[in-house]
């Protein structure tokens, strides 16, 4: 599986307003052309609600 960097996840995030819905933070991520594997992440988080960016990068890298 690829590696997502932080500044991609940045990248992807791009114009997000806080809090989020997870469905939200999808859209916004392919719209600003995110990878499949990030997309992924954010689709298969159980969370559905953001607060803010902190909250994304737990569910993201929590893998890692």
């Amino acid at each position: 599986m690829a590696s997502i960097s932080p500044i991609d996840l940045q990248k992807a995030l791009k114009g997000a307003e806080y809090p989020a819905r997870r469905d939200d933070l999808v859209s916004l991520a392919r719209d600003n052309g995110a990878d499949d594997v990030l997309v992924e992440k954010l689709s298969n988080a159980s969370t559905d609600e953001f607060d803010g960016p902190n909250d994304v990068q737990k569910v993201v890298f929590q893998d890692e």
